[in-house]
C-alpha cells in the first residue's frame, strides 16, 4: 500500500485540476459557468480539502518517524548535463503543506460569505485554487530551478488576486506595484540560481551547499563571488517576504479582497521567502557574513513595520505593516542561524494573522452596510468604534489575535517570538535590543487597532467626518452614494466559523515549541531539539521572557490609557510636540516618495529619452536610407531607356573616362 508521502504529488495537482476546469469554463462558457456559483465553489473546496487531508496524512507519517521521500525523473538531458524534476517530502515540507492547505481551506470557506454578491465570485475561487496549487508545488520542489517555476506562478497569481477588482484604480496600481517590485527580487534570484549552477553544477539544495563549499575551499570560486551569489538568491525572499527595502508592495496589496490579504499575508506568498531561506540553511550557514546581513535586514524590517503601524488609520494597512514587522522577526531568526525558531514563528503567525485579517474583513463587511463600499470609509478606524457588542464573535477572536501577536503567555505568539529574541540575544545583542523594543511597539499598535475598532462609541454615522475623510483622500463627495440605511451586525456563519477555528491554534499551538521540550524542533531536527533541551536554563529563559512580557504589557497599558480610558492624548503629547517624527512615520519613512522620484520618475524620464533617440536617430537613419534609395532610383531610371545604342554610348564614355584617369595617374 502506498504511503501518503508517495502520492504527495496529488496535493498541488488536485487544486490545479479544479482551477483549470473552472478556468476553461469561464473562457468557453462564461455566462453559464458564472451561474454555477455554488457547484464550482464546492468542487474547488473539495479539491483543496482533499489536498488538506493528504497533507495531514503526510504530517502524521513524518511525526511518526517516517523517512523523507524523494521521487525524481530526468526532465531534460544533453551530454553530461541532466536536469531532474519531481517532488520531495520531509518534515519541513509536511509542516508547510498542512499549514497552507489549512489556511487556504478556511479562507475559501470564508470567501463564500465575503464574496457572495460579487460578480467575479467564480473567477475569485478559481484564482484561489490556482494560487494554492502554486504554493503547494513550491513547497515540495526538490531543487532551486523547480522552486523558481512555482515561485513565478505564485507571483502571477498574487498579481491576479491583488488586482482582482481591476476596475478600481487603486487595485490596478497595487497589482502593478507588487508585480514590478517582485520582479526586482526575482531577477536577483534567477541570477543567483544560474550563478550557483555555474559554480557547483547542481540545482539541488545539498548539492549546491557542498559544491560551493568545495569550490571556495579549492579556490575555484572566490569568497566574494560566493557571497554575492548567496545574496542574489536572498533577493528573491527579500521581495516575496517583504523585507526592507523591497517591502513597499505589501501594504498596497490591501487593495485586493480581504480573504486574499489573509491568504497572501499569513501562510502563502510572504511565507515562501522564509521557507526558501530555511531550505537553503545548509548553504547560508557556511557564510556568517550572509547570516549577519539577513539578520540586519530582518531587524530593520521588523522595526520599520512596527513604527509605521503606529500611525495607520486604515485597519487593513495597520495589519499589513504588522505582517511586515513579523516577517522581519522571522528573517532575524534565520540570520541568527535558528531556522527552527523562524519556522515556528511562521506557523504560529500564520494562524493568528489569518484570523486577524479575516476579522478585519468581517468588520469591513459590516461597515459597508453603513458607509458604503468606498474602502477609504469602510476601512478607516476613525469611523469605527463600539463594535464589540454588535459583533461579539469577531471582536473576541480579534482580541485573541491581538494578545497572541503581542507575545502574552500562554498564547502562541509568546513562545515563538520569545524563542527568536532569545536566539538574537545570544547571537547579536544589538539586534536583540531593537527586536525587544519592537515587541513593545507591537503590543501598543495592535491594541490601538482593537480599541479604535471595537470599544468606545460608534462613529460611522458621523456624516461630517465621512466628508472630511473623503476630502483628505481627494475624493469627490458628490459622486458618493448615500449608504446610511444599514446597520452593524455580526457576519454570517461562513465568515465566523473560520475565525473560531483559527482561534484554537492561536491559543494552544505555541505549546508545541516550549524550549525545554520542543515537539516542533523534534520534528524538524531531532538533534537540534536534544541540544535545545540540554542547554535550556531557567536562569537564562526567565529574565528574557519576563522582560519580553513586561515591555508588551507596557505597550498594552499605554494603548489602554490612550484609546480605552482616554487619559492620555497622544495627538497632543506626541504628534504635535514632535511633528517631524509624526510626519516621518505617517509618510511611511518617505520610502514610497523616494521610489516615486528615483525609480518611477527616473525610469519614465529614461524611457522618454530612449524614445527620442529612437525617433530622431534610429528612425532618422532608416528614413535617410530610404530617401537615398528613393532618390538614387529616381535618378537612375532615366538611364534605363531600353535602346542598345544609348547603352553602348555609356560604355564608350566610361572607357574614355578610365583611359583619361589612368593617363593622369601615369603622368
Amino acid at each position: 500500500m502506498l504511503s501518503a508521502a508517495e502520492i504527495a504529488w496529488l496535493i498541488p495537482l488536485l487544486p490545479l485540476i479544479g482551477a483549470v476546469l473552472s478556468g476553461l469554463g469561464l473562457i468557453s462558457f462564461n455566462r453559464e459557468t458564472n451561474r454555477l456559483r455554488k457547484p464550482v465553489a464546492i468542487s474547488l473546496l473539495t479539491c483543496v480539502g482533499a489536498s488538506a487531508v493528504l497533507s495531514y496524512a503526510v504530517l502524521l507519517e513524518q511525526v511518526s518517524g517516517a523517512p523523507p521521500v524523494e521521487h525524481l525523473f530526468i526532465w531534460a538531458s544533453a551530454g553530461d548535463f541532466s536536469l531532474p524534476m519531481g517532488y520531495v517530502v520531509d518534515p519541513l515540507a509536511a509542516v508547510m503543506l498542512s499549514l497552507v492547505t489549512t489556511i487556504a481551506l478556511l479562507v475559501m470557506i470564508y470567501s463564500h460569505g465575503y464574496m457572495a454578491h460579487d460578480k467575479g465570485y467564480v473567477r475569485f475561487f478559481t484564482y484561489l485554487a490556482l494560487f494554492s496549487s502554486s504554493m503547494l508545488g513550491l513547497i515540495i520542489s526538490p531543487n532551486l530551478l523547480e522552486i523558481y517555476v512555482f515561485w513565478e506562478l505564485v507571483g502571477m497569481c498574487s498579481y491576479l488576486l491583488v488586482g482582482f477588482w481591476y476596475d478600481r484604480d487603486g487595485a490596478a496600481h497595487a497589482a502593478q506595484k507588487a508585480f514590478v517590485v517582485n520582479r526586482v527580487g526575482d531577477f536577483g534570484l534567477l541570477l543567483g540560481i544560474l550563478g550557483l549552477f555555474w559554480a557547483t553544477g547542481s540545482f539541488d539544495f545539498d548539492g549546491i551547499a557542498t559544491g560551493l563549499a568545495d569550490a571556495t575551499a579549492s579556490g575555484n570560486v572566490p569568497v566574494w563571488a560566493a557571497l554575492l551569489l548567496c545574496f542574489l538568491v536572498f533577493m528573491g525572499p527579500m521581495a516575496k517576504s517583504a523585507q526592507f527595502p523591497l517591502h513597499v508592495w505589501l501594504p498596497d496589496a490591501m487593495e485586493g479582497p480581504t480573504p486574499i490579504s489573509a491568504l497572501i499575508h499569513a501562510a502563502t506568498m510572504v511565507a515562501a521567502g522564509v521557507f526558501l531561506v530555511a531550505r537553503l540553511e545548509p548553504l547560508y550557514s557556511q557564510f556568517p557574513f550572509i547570516g549577519l546581513l539577513i539578520a540586519i535586514f530582518g531587524t530593520i524590517t521588523c522595526f520599520l513595520g512596527a513604527s509605521i503601524a503606529l500611525t495607520q488609520m486604515d485597519l487593513k494597512k495597520g495589519l499589513a505593516y504588522s505582517t511586515v514587522s513579523q516577517l522581519g522577526y522571522m528573517m532575524l531568526a534565520m540570520g541568527c542561524g535558528a531556522p527552527i525558531a523562524g519556522m515556528f514563528h511562521l506557523v504560529t503567525h500564520a494562524f493568528f494573522k489569518a484570523m486577524l485579517f479575516l476579522g478585519s474583513g468581517s468588520v469591513i463587511h459590516a461597515m459597508e452596510e453603513v458607509v458604503g463600499h468606498e474602502p477609504i470609509l469602510a476601512q478607516d478606524m476613525r469611523l469605527m468604534g463600539g463594535l464589540r457588542k454588535k459583533m461579539p464573535i469577531t471582536s473576541m477572536t480579534f482580541l485573541i489575535g491581538c494578545v497572541a501577536i503581542s507575545g502574552i503567555p500562554p498564547l502562541a505568539g509568546f513562545w515563538s517570538k520569545d524563542e527568536i529574541l532569545g536566539e538574537a540575544f545570544n547571537t547579536f545583542p544589538i539586534l536583540w535590543g531593537i527586536g525587544f523594543l519592537t515587541a513593545g511597539m507591537t503590543a501598543f499598535y495592535m491594541f490601538r487597532l482593537y480599541f479604535l475598532t471595537f470599544e468606545g462609541s460608534f462613529r460611522g454615522d458621523n456624516v461630517e467626518l465621512q466628508e472630511e475623510l473623503l476630502v483628505l483622500a481627494g475624493k469627490d463627495n458628490e459622486e458618493q452614494e448615500d449608504h446610511h440605511s444599514g446597520s452593524i451586525h455580526e457576519s454570517a456563519w461562513p465568515m465566523t466559523v473560520p475565525l473560531v477555528v483559527l482561534a484554537v491554534p492561536s491559543v494552544i499551538i505555541g505549546f508545541l515549541g516550549t524550549p525545554w521540550n520542543s515537539s516542533f524542533a523534534k520534528l524538524l531536527d531531532p538533534t537540534e531539539a536534544i541540544e535545545m533541551a540540554t542547554n535550556f536554563s531557567w536562569g537564562e529563559f526567565l529574565p528574557l521572557a519576563l522582560g519580553s512580557v513586561a515591555i508588551s504589557i507596557a505597550g498594552i497599558s499605554l494603548a489602554v490609557f490612550a484609546y480605552f480610558l482616554k487619559r492620555i492624548d497622544l495627538a497632543t503629547n506626541i504628534a504635535q510636540r514632535y511633528p517631524a517624527i509624526n510626519a516621518f512615520l505617517s509618510n511611511k519613512w518617505y520610502l514610497d516618495d523616494i521610489n516615486e522620484r528615483i525609480f518611477v520618475r527616473g525610469s519614465r524620464k529614461l524611457a522618454r529619452e530612449v524614445l527620442e533617440v529612437d525617433a530622431k536617430v534610429v528612425d532618422g537613419v532608416v528614413n535617410l536610407t530610404g530617401l537615398l534609395t528613393l532618390g538614387s532610383g529616381e535618378g537612375l531610371k532615366y538611364f534605363e531607356t531600353g535602346r542598345a545604342q544609348f547603352y553602348a554610348l555609356i560604355v564608350f564614355g566610361g572607357v574614355i573616362a578610365l583611359v583619361a584617369l589612368f593617363g593622369v595617374l601615369g603622368t
